[in-house]
């Protein structure tokens, strides 16, 4: 292996095929040297832990994290103890509880963990989740005063309603007490009339957790109410909840929430997915079966199997089905509801096909947006469970800022749903077009946000958000760079380097999958598939062969090179394993490639 550096850029890489300069992953060489002989460590796999801040005190947990040596004190999150205190009351006095979850996986991980600890303490929780077509994100005054008439006297919304305004101000008003936990950014320091509001993004929170899911700060409330309880005496004669049991659900919101895997959430996860990896979860081990897959949890079982199938049910299904089958016990029930979420998923795959094709469409044929700061695309029909999915595929193949608009002409409204790059914060631009007057409602973060507007007003709000971002996207876009982690020949990618470099697993944001640079390949065996991916066979002077897949890219310039064929290439990926047959191997992943030809000199 080699650095592969040069002043135009890694392998003298100034322009990839996506537009990018590539560049080594900056690491210090004296904590790269002290991870090596710390730790034991490759010299390779010690830059990585170093480019990845990892300090060289803390090298061994890192690999090793566990949540002994990393829970936090439930009390360092404002308003934990309070809100322990309250659900542990209405346990002791029997009150009529709601939970109020989101629609996805993070919100249905934190119901189902929630459930889960009410039942073992004999209190039957029920869940409500808002229909996102009717009802829209979070709680809203309608639903507080509607369980307020079915008889709740306390709700818990989870993964929602820190910004829950208006809604917590009618649940006062009908006599309904609310206890918020959420781990959304939340504007200015007003806070809404909740009996307890625990979020580690509150303005006043110093627990240090912000990069925590609802399904983590959830899991942490759950030993804050296994202290409450046992401080109340409510384990004499009962069996403590055993709250490992639930860290599959846990994992399951940080992994598909794409949080930050760092310090605790890391080792939450890390440790998730090893209970995960026993699929005692009904629900969970259902879905598992349904989409035929099988084998130890990893990231990719979360992010990319069971993650979206959750989700269908919220997107284009019934909104309650991913929530009913985390907290479910009883298998049957569990393999019904996994069908229908499978199903419900395909036929979510075929309309997120048909949105994207159409919006790829109006992008390159009908206008000149795909030169602009940012894109808003929009049209008629578009579902509004998709178009979130939509946005985040054409800015990963734009590499900009993406609002995608569907709109219902009867009800002469358009709903937005965008995603971001790094460095450009959408979330703050929506919030300026939404002061205007622009807009309907709008909000969200730095990396995603979503909107309501008049069709008629789109072709302004395009104006405005795009000289808005135009500056940072600039800037981001000068900054867009892919980052090496090291040069490898294809003869050298086998199964030990890819074990190797899997000791810094689970690989997320904070914590990114190790890429490697292969340089001066050949391209052989080009295949398109069903998909729109391609697959070949790349060699290089070492006499590897390497097989390599690229996703969703046989229309780009990466596909069409590909095809082609030849040598003259420099290819950057993703190690992955390859067990067809039993064979115990390994493929590429492909992130980018560079055209030799195209280099700058």
């Amino acid at each position: 292996m080699a650095d592969g550096g040069t002043q135009a850029g890694y392998l003298g890489v100034s322009r990839s095929l996506t537009g990018r300069p590539w560049r080594a992953r900056p690491a210090d060489p004296e904590l790269v040297r002290r991870h090596q002989m710390g730790l034991g460590l490759s010299e390779p796999l010690a830059r990585a832990l170093a480019s990845r801040g990892v300090a060289a005190e803390m090298g061994e947990t890192y690999l090793n994290p566990t949540l002994r040596a990393l829970f936090p004190d439930p009390s360092s999150f404002t308003d934990m103890d309070r809100a322990a205190a309250i659900l542990v009351d209405a346990v002791v006095r029997d009150r009529r509880m709601v939970v109020f979850a989101d629609y996805d996986v993070d919100g249905a991980s934190s119901a189902a963990q929630l459930v889960r600890w009410m039942r073992a303490m004999g209190k039957d929780l029920p869940i409500y989740v808002p229909d996102r077509i009717t009802e829209g994100y979070g709680p809203s005054p309608a639903a507080f005063r509607r369980l307020r008439e079915e008889g709740a006297e306390l709700v818990v919304t989870v993964d929602c309603g820190a910004a829950a305004y208006e809604a917590i101000a009618a649940a006062v008003e009908v006599g309904l007490e609310v206890v918020v936990i959420d781990h959304h950014l939340m504007r200015g320091d007003e806070l809404p009339a909740a009996a307890a509001l625990v979020n580690p993004n509150r303005p006043d929170d110093t627990s240090g957790q912000g990069m925590l899911a609802a399904a983590g700060v959830t899991f942490v409330l759950l030993a804050a109410l296994n202290r409450e309880a046992r401080r109340q005496g409510l384990f004499d004669g009962r069996q403590e909840p055993d709250l490992r049991e639930w860290l599959d659900l846990a994992a399951m919101g940080a992994i598909c929430d794409v949080t930050e895997l760092v310090g605790f959430n890391r080792a939450l996860t890390t440790q998730g997915l090893k209970m995960m990896s026993n699929w005692r979860n009904p629900g969970l081990k259902a879905l598992l079966e349904v989409a035929k897959s099988q084998g130890p949890a990893t990231v990719f079982h979360a992010g990319f199997i069971l993650g979206p199938r959750i989700n269908a049910g919220g997107r284009i299904g019934r909104s309650d089905l991913g929530a009913r089958l985390l907290s479910t016990d009883d298998p049957a029930e569990a393999q019904a509801l996994a069908a229908e979420l499978d199903e419900l998923n395909a036929n979510r795959k075929e309309v997120e096909r048909e949105v994207l094709e159409a919006a790829v469409r109006v992008i390159e044929r009908e206008s000149n947006m795909a030169d602009a700061p940012m894109i808003l695309v929009a049209a008629d029909g578009w579902h509004p469970g998709v178009i979130g999915i939509v946005a985040g595929r054409l800015r990963e193949r734009y590499r900009k800022p993406v609002m995608v608009v569907g709109v219902d002409r009867a009800a002469n409204i358009g709903k937005g749903s965008g995603r971001s790059q790094p460095g450009v914060d959408l979330g703050r631009a929506v919030q300026a077009a939404y002061e205007a007057g622009l807009l309907l409602a709008g909000g969200g973060h730095a990396m995603a946000a979503g909107l309501s507007v008049r069709p008629d007003v789109i072709p302004e709000l395009r104006a405005f958000l795009c000289e808005h971002m135009a500056a940072e996207a600039e800037i981001a876009a000068e900054a867009d760079a892919l980052e090496i982690d090291a040069l490898v020949t294809t003869a050298a990618c086998d199964r030990g380097l890819y074990a190797g470099f899997q000791r810094m697993a689970p690989f997320g944001p904070g914590n990114p999958e190790p890429m490697f640079a292969c340089a001066d390949v050949r391209v052989e065996r080009a295949m398109a598939l069903k998909g729109g991916h391609v697959r070949v066979t790349l060699t290089d002077a070492s006499g590897g062969k390497l097989k390599a897949v690229a996703w969703r890219c046989e229309d780009t310039e990466i596909g069409k090179r590909l095809l082609q064929e030849g040598g003259g290439l420099h290819i950057a990926g993703r190690l992955k394993p390859d067990d067809w047959q039993g064979r115990q191997s390994v493929e590429l992943e492909i992130e980018d490639v560079a055209d030799l030809r195209r280099q700058i000199s």
